[in-house]
């Protein structure tokens, strides 16, 4: 591909967005197109700012081969097909000299399902909303949806309904007949949203649904000619999420009850009795549980107390299983997509109740007692990614923060893409060592924008929250902000601890606490902090990433700690014994990385254009009377960094007092 031709054509998007030239977006946009065209792979880092979209999707385009491209978050997916895409696209179309098309490709749970809809009494799920009057309303607009001519079945464009409304009409994949056994099938959402993406030249996905596959080793999108995976910073983390399995009593007796239904008679009182069991094993195990102080949730095996049930529960879904694959003489199709459905439910029971007995070293089982639920995930996803995902095809990966302290030797670890690998002759011939590595910066100049706050004198951040200390120097510091404050927490301890100190603290000032509770939508809480530039924002990790608040509503963003994992989490610490076991550190290796990658995404928060000033203020002295310090701060946006309390408030009261002039 000529390097021309893609300057030409990233020239023609910049100004259908009436957009300007940036060095780093063109030194991205020449990489992808190297990439694609040598069939290597690329690491860049693009900073905030850098239009790494366009930088990446104009060459796709150029290229002229099927690209796929998945992102962490919806938000993202949005953006790409909803504004960035439609905006150039005719100005590409005219540039490329060929129409261009996209799409994007969710799994199948994300459409309504017709059969489901319109099965009526004969579904398990739709007699459960026929006993919840205060969701009939829901169903109905979602009905009433469902029959316009044009809509495309996507939860994302469908009227908002509760959750189970939605469940209620939609299937899994596990649990879809398929369209050539469905009587809705030449209909359905979900394979016409399919056969779009099949010929698009981009197709938009998530990391879940890819991770899936490539565990899998089993095609569930469309062939590609290379990969794109944005905000790669999450994808292993994402991979390890989305094959993590779980069970719970609950789950087991769905599909214990879907199986009665389907099918009566002496296997299904197995699978109920089963059921039963599990549950009473579980709840007495949970009950025990508790009781015991500062027990850590990972465990080395499975309890015995827990191993027949499970056993059972396994033994008595591959009968019900067996007894459905011999049963041939269904012809009705409903009957069928009903069978399918019990079928996918009793078959995920017995493949969780499988991998849990056979726990091997390379998993890492654990116990939640707030839900009774047993998880079991991979110890390491890099080799599956290495063989499924980098020997297969070519991976442009990029973010806004890739390296650590400087480096990128971290995520090429984790996404399986260091070391010594050996030549795999049955592969497509792409080396996972053959990396190219670069880092375009960013246009802002954090320097001159911004200030990090490193304030010495507070004490070490403990277990049980932010030190008092702590919390009196975020409320001057929110007090001379006059609020715009974006203050981020490592938990949800921290956040009611701020939420109580300040509401009494603040209480004079015309400042709006906006407060995020479990369960809290993150797009409307961001929305609502947006519009009201005296209101601040509390909240945990899911604000830690994506927030995208422009302009005089955030110039004080707050970190009330290093984002070390928790102790207590099951995989992280799982992850660093491996790695001290084998010689190395697992702090170093495992728990550092993660920390230095969550604290350059809170950071990036701040800096969002470049008429943006601020300070961030990290209230943890770790990060500077600590050794390993330096490489967190050196992961982070290069702002000017200051101990100095009285300066960092002196500049937050002019600014807010500069808003203040321009908003009379």
């Amino acid at each position: 591909m000529s390097l021309e031709k893609v300057r030409s054509a990233l020239n023609a998007a910049v100004d259908a967005i009436d957009g300007a030239p940036r060095e780093g977006q063109l030194a991205m946009a020449e990489a992808v197109a190297n990439a694609l065209s040598d069939r290597h792979h690329l690491l860049v880092q693009a900073g905030t700012g850098t239009g790494k979209s366009l930088a990446y999707l104009v060459p796709s385009l150029v290229h002229g081969k099927r690209v796929l491209v998945a992102t962490a978050t919806l938000a993202l997916q949005r953006q790409l097909v909803e504004r960035d895409l439609p905006r150039v696209k005719e100005a590409l179309e005219r540039e490329i000299g060929r129409e261009i098309s996209f799409a994007v490709y969710k799994g199948v749970g994300n459409y309504l399902c017709l059969q489901k809809m319109n099965a009526g009494d004969e579904s398990h799920d739709s007699e459960v909303l026929v006993d919840i009057s205060t969701l009939e309303r829901d169903a109905r607009r979602l009905r009433e949806w469902a029959e316009k001519p044009g809509i495309s079945g996507d939860r994302d464009d469908a009227p908002e309904v509760d959750r189970r409304v939605w469940l209620a009409n939609s299937t899994s994949g596990r649990e879809c007949v398929g369209a050539d056994e469905c009587r809705f099938g030449s209909e359905c959402f979900a394979v016409n949203a399919k056969a779009k993406a099949q010929t698009a030249d981009i197709v938009v996905t998530n990391h879940t649904l890819l991770a899936i596959e490539i565990v899998d080793s089993h095609p569930i999108l469309p062939e590609r000619d290379a990969v794109i995976l944005d905000e790669a910073h999450e994808f292993m983390d994402r991979t390890t999420q989305a094959v993590t399995e779980e069970l719970t009593a609950g789950r087991v007796s769905r599909a214990a009850a879907m199986a009665r239904k389907h099918m009566p008679g002496k296997l299904a009182n197995a699978f109920d009795k089963a059921a039963d069991q599990f549950a009473d094993a579980l709840d007495s195990y949970s009950q025990d549980y508790r009781s015991r102080s500062d027990e850590e949730r990972r465990l080395t095996e499975l309890p015995d107390e827990l191993v027949a049930p499970i056993r059972k529960v396994k033994e008595a879904a591959e009968a019900v299983i067996a007894a459905i694959n011999a049963d041939s003489e269904i012809i009705d199709p409903d009957t069928i997509a009903e069978r399918a459905r019990v079928k996918g439910a009793v078959t995920e029971v017995k493949t969780t109740a499988q991998k849990l007995l056979k726990n091997s070293d390379g998993s890492v089982l654990w116990f939640e007692p707030t839900f009774s639920t047993l998880y079991l995930a991979p110890l390491d996803v890099s080799s599956v990614l290495r063989e499924n995902l980098f020997k297969q095809t070519p991976v442009i990966a990029t973010s806004a923060t890739l390296s650590v302290g400087k480096s990128f030797d971290s995520i090429a670890r984790n996404l399986g893409i260091s070391g010594e690998f050996e030549e795999d002759e049955e592969s497509s011939g792409i080396d996972p060592s053959n990396v190219q590595i670069l880092d375009v910066g960013s246009p802002f100049d954090f320097a001159a924008q911004g200030m990090l706050y490193l304030p010495k004198h507070l004490p070490e951040p403990g277990r049980d929250g932010p030190s008092v200390e702590a919390l009196v120097e975020l409320g001057e510091l929110i007090d001379a902000a006059g609020g715009r404050t974006l203050a981020l927490f490592s938990s949800w301890r921290g956040v009611e601890m701020a939420d109580d100190h300040l509401r009494r603290v603040l209480a004079e000032l015309p400042i709006k606490i906006i407060t995020q509770k479990r369960g809290d939508s993150v797009g409307s809480l961001v929305e609502r902090f947006a519009a009201d530039p005296t209101s601040i924002l509390l909240g945990t990790m899911s604000l830690w990433q994506g927030v995208d608040v422009p302009g005089s509503a955030c110039t004080l963003v707050a970190i009330d700690r290093i984002p070390f994992p928790r102790p207590d989490d099951p995989v992280m610490s799982a992850r660093s014994s491996k790695a001290d076991a084998s010689g190395g550190s697992g702090f170093m290796q495992v728990s550092l990385p993660r920390a230095a990658l969550l604290l350059a995404q809170g950071t990036g928060r701040l800096i969002r254009s470049v008429e943006d000033r601020g300070v961030v203020a990290i209230l943890d002295s770790r990060i500077v009377n600590k050794r390993y310090g330096s490489v967190l701060l050196n992961s982070m946006p290069p702002l000017w960094r200051t101990s100095e309390g009285a300066v960092v408030k002196e500049s937050l009261r002019r600014l807010h007092q500069q808003f203040e002039e321009v908003g009379r």
